[in-house]
């Protein structure tokens, strides 16, 4: 499927909210619904209007950062402990190669035939997920203090590293620079996109033999250790909700980040009128003069977990279904995404997401050996960026860790 086709495209319990008399007619008479996800507003909108839905003997959601260390755990039990995860490009990934999810197929033709076909996410001829938003990582910038040294907001990297160095010169912040640099999945992750903006091929033509170890990959470790010159000495502990948090301390005045979360960024709450209210976002950018942006497309939807009965899969589909109706649309919730439901009218939060879409930004790989690589690539990236390696040598272990994951999983000789 091509992604780009698609209309983009710490924890957080979350209890039922609705009392019986204020619940939805969902069309329920019996089953249960248990929710497995990240946190963050859209997807707490979802789950929250997924439990107002009558009938079910269980709604309950655990929303969390960690979910993809447990969602995988909390379906492989029969039955499982979830009867849904909330899932993106690569998260869904694991779910599919260890059996946990269900096609979906025969309950869309019985309960989802209203659903567009934008949102059947289909993984070998079977829809195993279903989308509701969008989303990316693109610039976000403090329009006052770009103004203050008289720059345009950056569209390539370069331009980034100029006006980090122009702040810092000019005495305004020591660390103008933000990122989700957290050592692990959120470094690989930029890994992944700055790889891409430098045309780099992740493996070999038609193989999933990796090849890295190439200019490419070079010069994207080098971008990364350059951009970090300008972060919190801490950086490598800084996952989305700490970077955040820096914003709205005052301390950044640019970074790379997730449409998901500039609805955060932009509101009154946690921050102050001068960094709220400056508070600006733009396109991603390109790095080494390419033209394909150094960011990746992604989709958030729901999955249905296999190992439950059909009860709970029929209720669950049910709910999520409704969880992720034009019903939830309000002045609240349009900025929480950019999302895929009929109705949606984008907000100024979003133009950043709609920007990647304009500009073809290529979506996450979804391949069931890439989250090897990403596991690889955040384990081994650390070391060069605090100087105790080469960008060679990291990108070596790099490759040798993920050949022994590959090679134990059977998907490389």
């Amino acid at each position: 499927m091509n992604l780009r086709h698609i209309l983009m495209t710490g924890s957080f319990l979350v209890a039922a909210s609705a009392t019986a008399s204020m619940a939805a007619d969902c069309g329920i008479t019996e089953g249960r619904l248990s929710i497995i996800g990240n946190e963050f507003p859209a997807i707490q909108t979802v789950a929250r209007n997924a439990q107002d839905c009558a009938g079910l003997s269980e709604a309950k959601a655990n929303l969390t950062a960690d979910h993809q260390k447990i969602n995988l755990a909390g379906m492989q039990g029969n039955p499982a402990e979830y009867t849904t995860a909330i899932v993106a490009n690569s998260s869904i990934v694991a779910l599919v190669n260890e059996d946990v999810i269900r096609p979906l197929d025969d309950l869309v033709a019985a309960f989802g035939q209203d659903i567009p076909k934008n949102q059947l996410i289909t993984i070998n001829g079977q829809v195993m997920a279903v989308a509701f938003m969008a989303n990316a990582q693109h610039l976000v910038y403090r329009k006052d203090i770009l103004e203050q040294i008289g720059m345009e907001p950056p569209k390539t990297y370069e331009d980034m590293l100029a006006a980090a160095e122009k702040i810092r010169a000019e005495g305004i912040l020591e660390y103008p620079l933000g990122g989700a640099y957290m050592a692990g999945w959120n470094l690989a992750q930029e890994f992944v996109n700055m790889y891409i903006g430098h045309g780099g091929e992740f493996y070999k033509p038609g193989t999933a033999q990796v090849s890295i170890n190439n200019p490419a990959g070079v010069a994207t470790l080098e971008m990364l250790k350059s951009l970090s010159a300008y972060m919190n000495p801490d950086y490598l502990t800084h996952d989305s909700n700490a970077t955040s948090a820096e914003w709205e301390a005052g301390n950044v005045a640019l970074m790379n980040m997730w449409g998901s979360r500039t609805g955060v960024l932009m509101d009154a709450e946690g921050s102050t009128p001068e960094v709220y209210e400056n508070t600006t976002v733009g396109g991603p950018m390109t790095v080494a003069g390419g033209n394909s942006p150094a960011s990746t497309l992604w989709w958030d939807g729901w999955t249905v977990a296999k190992n439950i009965s059909d009860a709970d899969a029929e209720a669950t589909f049910k709910a999520m279904k409704h969880g992720i109706s034009p019903a939830i649309l309000n002045d609240e919730t349009m900025g929480q995404a950019v999302w895929m439901i009929e109705g949606y009218q984008p907000a100024p939060v979003n133009e950043g997401v709609f920007s990647a879409i304009s500009m073809q930004t290529t979506p996450y790989p979804m391949l069931p050996h890439h989250g090897l690589l990403h596991t690889a690539l955040g384990d081994n990236i650390a070391d060069f960026l605090q100087g105790k390696e080469s960008a060679e040598q990291a990108l070596s272990d790099i490759e040798d860790a993920y050949m022994t994951a590959a090679r134990e999983k059977g998907f490389v000789n």
